[in-house]
């Protein structure tokens, strides 16, 4: 009887011959990488992450960048990882110059995803998007839409309005730190002042809930005048439920003594209830 091969059998024989599918190269010099994207005429991915630390950028590895669907963007992008990991060793030189990048293109969260030009010239900015590597794709895709002059242009504008403000709040910041430990609470009610010049409604109860918290941490035996601002932030809240019960809690809790600041506690710059979401690393 002579042997026979089925289909089959002859489909798991060529895949045990054939090599498996490379997974996407990740580059971890930009310098290299703008070398092989001119010469490959890709656009270049950046992926500035905490490998080991960001919950954000785990994620991201995980959910898009491990998977077999992402390699389609390999067909686009050159792809670059520049680490910032807590744990994980890296020379001297490869921190040094992961650093120089994170100061040269104004990174301030992890995940943050750059699109550049060959050249390196950024015209898309993003970070951890829910989805899927599909979904992830077709998000780059569109993304690149904006490697025109005038999208190049508007990001740069755009950068530039939020390194003006990140500096802003830092000098902000320093400031109340020094009213703070100068003890001087009315010039702490000018820098939060300054900081809610433009509230209106019920957000201004997050200015006088500021005064409040903070007048415990620079006297907490003058719980009079804490309690003072926390009435007038109770008051303002009216209208919004959700602030105003946040407001209502708070008060509680400098009425009872439990929002005594610890040894060594910083000030918080908004109640956390109120505290503003933004996306992960864009």
């Amino acid at each position: 009887m002579r042997p026979t091969t089925t289909l089959a059998t002859l489909a798991l024989a060529l895949l045990a011959i054939l090599p498996a599918a490379a997974a996407p190269t990740w580059l971890t010099d930009l310098d290299e990488a703008k070398k092989v994207a001119a010469k490959e005429k890709k656009d270049i991915l950046v992926d500035f992450t905490g490998s080991d630390w960001c919950g954000w950028c785990i994620k991201l590895k995980k959910e898009v960048f491990d998977l077999p669907a992402f390699e389609a963007a390999t067909k686009k992008f050159v792809l670059v990882e520049l680490d910032f990991p807590n744990k994980k060793p890296q020379s001297d030189e490869v921190k040094a110059k992961n650093r120089a990048a994170q100061k040269t293109y104004g990174i301030t969260g992890f995940p943050t995803i750059l699109l550049m030009d060959a050249q390196g010239e950024v015209y898309a900015r993003t970070g951890y998007q829910a989805g899927g590597p599909e979904k992830y794709v077709a998000h780059l895709q569109e993304l690149t839409k904006q490697n025109t002059p005038e999208g190049k242009k508007a990001l740069a504008a755009e950068a530039k309005t939020a390194a003006e403000a990140g500096a802003k709040r830092q000098a902000q910041m320093a400031k109340l730190k020094a009213a703070i430990d100068a003890k001087d609470f009315d010039a702490v009610c000018k820098v939060v002042d300054q900081d809610f010049a433009d509230a209106k409604g019920p957000r201004k109860a997050i200015a006088s809930m500021n005064k409040a918290m903070l007048s415990t941490r620079i006297d907490p035996a003058n719980k009079e005048r804490a309690l003072k601002w926390a009435d007038q932030a109770v008051a303002e809240a009216e209208g919004d439920e959700k602030m105003a019960a946040s407001m209502k809690q708070y008060r509680e809790r400098i009425a009872n003594g439990s929002d005594a600041p610890k040894s060594g506690a910083a000030p918080a710059a908004k109640p956390a209830a109120e505290a503003k979401k933004t996306a992960q690393g864009a």
